[in-house]
């Protein structure tokens, strides 16, 4: 099922998320829907509460290929174990504040921990495109927006782009 995706500002996109205890058949049914959501968005990745559940679990699939198969993730408490000192700047955007761009520096490598959906523990270096997406994606599940890494200036700006915006869905 696709779920409708929160817009920027909304308070629960800067709220930090509650770690999954246990993956019940919902977790596994919000999985699912969450990489349904984020491919017809379309995007590479999609956190929790950008759908309005305020958990620690991220879906993402970095792999733009046409001719390579989709390569779906699901990361249930995933957590940075390691960041490179190299850093990388990516012209990012989110599902979340869309048609609004900006480039931010991060680790150019990462690994990150997480559960899988059987509830196995994961471990894996991600860099390139990945090591970005999963950057950002983490950053949700504490409250924090690719917008946090930007100015006061250009963040207003973006903020009051997406207001407007919010205002002119509501009005339909």
């Amino acid at each position: 099922m696709i779920r409708p995706i929160l817009i920027h500002p909304d308070p629960r996109l800067k709220k930090p998320c509650e770690p999954i205890a246990a993956i019940t058949p919902e977790i596994v049914t919000l999985a699912s829907d969450m990489l349904q959501t984020m491919y017809d968005a379309p995007g590479i990745g999609l956190a929790a509460p950008q759908v309005g559940v305020m958990k620690r679990l991220i879906v993402m699939d970095c792999e733009k290929r046409t001719d390579a198969p989709p390569q779906p993730m699901v990361l249930i408490n995933p957590v940075v174990l390691w960041t490179s000192e190299e850093l990388s700047t990516y012209e990012e955007g989110c599902l979340s504040i869309p048609d609004q761009y900006a480039d931010v520096q991060r680790p150019a490598e990462v690994r990150v921990g997480w559960r899988d959906l059987d509830g196995s523990e994961q471990e894996r270096q991600f860099d390139g495109l990945w090591a970005t997406c999963v950057q950002h994606e983490i950053d949700h599940l504490a409250g924090k927006l690719f917008i946090d890494y930007l100015g006061p200036l250009k963040r207003q700006m973006i903020t009051r782009k997406m207001e407007k915006l919010k205002r002119e869905l509501a009005r339909g």
